[in-house]
């Protein structure tokens, strides 16, 4: 399973990964916004607080979205590097 070690929160709530896999993606969070505990997530200042714990992006007051869901619904920004 893949783990998110970088999360940039962006104006148009949309989240800009980094995985461990060498993956740069970009998360549409939009849709979720209107769905249970998420709609908190509309307030611009709290979904700019998005950190990494235990490898999924977080925001305060228990609220994180699975490294599974960020990673299968997002698009690439960029070619993975070679190892």
């Amino acid at each position: 399973m893949e783990s998110v070690i970088r999360v940039v929160p962006r104006d148009d709530f949309s989240l800009e990964l980094w995985f461990d896999t060498g993956d740069h993606r970009l998360f549409d969070a939009r849709p979720y916004l209107e769905r249970g505990v998420f709609i908190r997530l509309k307030d611009i200042k709290l979904f700019k607080q998005a950190y990494i714990a235990l490898g999924t992006v977080c925001w305060p007051d228990n609220l994180d979205i699975a490294p599974e869901t960020l990673f299968d619904r997002s698009i690439a920004i960029e070619m993975r590097q070679p190892a």
